[in-house]
């Protein structure tokens, strides 16, 4: 391991300054997207792949250390995480040859992959979906609408989630299919957000027909598809988590060498936030360890996306009120950006409400009504 983080670090060290010499401070989805590629050409965005897909077949652990030194460096965070973590793996699992093919695209950034799950009325519950599939010879006909996609102006290709039995049960009748996004019938919109930016689209669908080949996974399972997917998101929040402590303990440092003097109130924010954040890393690593024994993540994993989505928000709002005035009308907007852009971190992946109440059931036991 030692050896491996040695190397990591002395890549980064190279790669890191040339990236940011060639786009001098932009941090636009073109440069997120060429940092990608250079963190897979080095099979670091991709250590946790067999190395037959472009990796370096680590374990959990290996790559949680990586995600924390470079984290560590200051290097951005790629843009195709959705792809990486989430897609990639579901595809190696359950996709036929020809889908399996997009695996190696998805490293590289020439796909990029979005999640068709949340729709309108059925955001959190997935089991809840309505857009339809419906089986017609050798295609299926999609019809119905996508909300809160992530990347979804950007994505080049989506798992989408459709009912293709509606006379099955709720969580059965669901199947999981493959699709680009040109597809003719795809309509893609953007929602405007608060900060000014699109991270999230609205998508439509009218009389889509996609080959059944597209099908991944077997036809009215598309819910224990879906769950691997979910598997690796919720691992993926587990990342974020070490990512989260890296930045609070650079907060204070950046605090700590300014001449800025803080009042007792803020001083005890950080000290809460920062001790909170060290137990959520603790909890991360032990669910991660867990995963990587051959065990399923159950309650923790639950309580980790509570903590980190509601921690997140108050560590941009400390930000904001550390920047001040300056923070609003000054050249630098990167506070309130950063503090609008964190509103989501608590419906993204599952509302902080819906979280909420999964821990209240199935770990306090409690009643329901």
């Amino acid at each position: 391991m030692d050896d491996l983080l040695a190397e990591l670090r002395t890549w980064l060290s190279d790669a890191l300054p040339k990236w940011k010499a060639k786009w001098n401070g932009d941090t636009s989805w073109d440069a997120l997207c060429d940092w990608q590629r250079m963190m897979a050409e080095g099979k670091w965005a991709t250590a946790s792949w067999p190395v037959e897909y472009g990796g370096r077949g680590l374990g959990t652990m290996d790559v949680l250390a990586i995600e924390d030194v470079v984290a560590a460096s200051g290097a951005p965070q790629i843009p195709g995480m959705i792809g990486l973590k989430n897609v990639a793996p579901t595809l190696m699992k359950f996709g036929n040859d020809e889908q399996r093919k997009s695996v190696v695209r998805i490293g590289s950034t020439d796909e990029v992959w979005c999640q068709g799950f949340s729709e309108p009325g059925a955001g959190s519950d997935l089991a809840n979906v309505r857009a339809s599939g419906r089986l017609e010879g050798d295609e299926f006909v999609i019809n119905g609408q996508k909300v809160w996609t992530s990347n979804g102006m950007h994505a080049s290709h989506m798992q989408l989630l459709a009912r293709t039995n509606p006379d099955a049960p709720k969580h059965k009748g669901i199947s999981a299919i493959t699709l680009s996004m040109k597809t003719p019938g795809v309509e893609v919109r953007p929602i405007k957000q608060i900060n000014g930016g699109a991270e999230f689209a609205e998508v439509f669908f009218t009389d889509v027909r996609v080959p059944v080949a597209n099908l991944l996974g077997p036809l009215h399972e598309g819910w224990m598809v879906t769950m691997t997917t979910l598997g690796h998101e919720r691992a993926g929040v587990a990342v974020f988590a070490g990512r989260l402590e890296q930045r609070i303990r650079g907060l204070i440092e950046d605090v700590a060498k300014g001449d800025t003097r803080i009042s007792p109130v803020v001083a005890d924010e950080l000290a809460e936030m920062y001790v909170e954040a060290r137990v959520l890393g603790a909890m991360a690593r032990q669910m991660l360890n867990k995963i990587a024994q051959g065990g399923t993540p159950s309650s923790e994993q639950s309580v980790i996306k509570m903590v980190w989505s509601e921690l997140s928000q108050r560590v941009d709002t400390v930000v904001m009120g550390l920047a001040g005035v300056e923070g609003v009308t000054g050249d630098n907007h990167a506070a309130a950006l950063g503090y609008l852009s964190a509103r989501s971190a608590t419906i993204a992946a599952g509302t902080s409400d819906i979280v909420k109440n999964i821990i209240g059931d199935r770990v306090l036991g409690l009643p329901r009504d």
